[in-house]
């Protein structure tokens, strides 16, 4: 139902279900991550009124909101290093960190959005990151075009993969429609991505 990118890393979809519509990815060598791209694998992956919550949990920290996922936003950027100060990301070299996701109702993804973009600037990573943005000099803006370009091919070649999930599969989440992707297509788009860039293509 989602994925995960970690720029220089593979893309990550081993996503566990904890609870009743919440999942979690572990997020190895957390504290070498600048930036992490979350998005849904389905083309109606929830039921109409719900959403989802992104949050990131460091160790012997409390979790933090990050940002919010929707059928109308289907991939977000989040900044991971705005989440931590650089004295804690010095003392947590190779640990991990767990980056949450929660279907809710979208009124109450609606309320928490809120809630975070009211909360004092300087600790929230996404009014942080768009802070950033905003400052962006040219060059940056570029790069963050070619992540958004590059995430867009990624979501429309694998969904050119998508099948219903079959009988022996089981329940899956809540009950919402779901669509099932192979890992192989994710390998053989990065494979086909690296090429490109090694003649120039990119």
């Amino acid at each position: 139902m989602f994925g995960c990118i970690v720029a220089g890393r593979l893309v990550q979809t081993n996503l566990q279900q904890v609870d009743v519509n919440k999942y979690v990815f572990e997020l190895p060598d957390a504290h070498n991550i600048n930036h992490i791209v979350v998005f849904l694998l389905g083309t109606v992956p929830f039921e109409p009124g719900y959403a989802a919550t992104v949050h990131l949990l460091w160790p012997n920290k409390s979790w933090q909101m990050l940002g919010a996922l929707s059928n109308d936003k289907p991939s977000a950027i989040f900044r991971l290093k705005a989440t931590i100060t650089p004295e804690e990301a010095a003392s947590m070299p190779g640990v991990n960190a767990e980056l949450g996701i929660s279907i809710e109702p979208i009124q109450a993804v609606e309320q928490q959005l809120q809630q975070m973009r009211q909360q004092p600037g300087g600790s929230n990573a996404v009014v942080v990151a768009q802070q950033q943005q905003r400052q962006q000099s040219p060059s940056a803006q570029v790069v963050l075009q070619f992540a958004e370009r590059t995430l867009q091919s990624l979501f429309d070649y694998a969904m050119s993969f998508a099948t219903q999930p079959d009988a022996s599969m089981g329940a899956f989440g809540s009950g919402a429609s779901v669509q099932v992707l192979p890992v192989k297509a994710f390998e053989d788009w990065y494979n086909s991505f690296l090429r490109k860039i090694q003649r120039g293509d990119i």
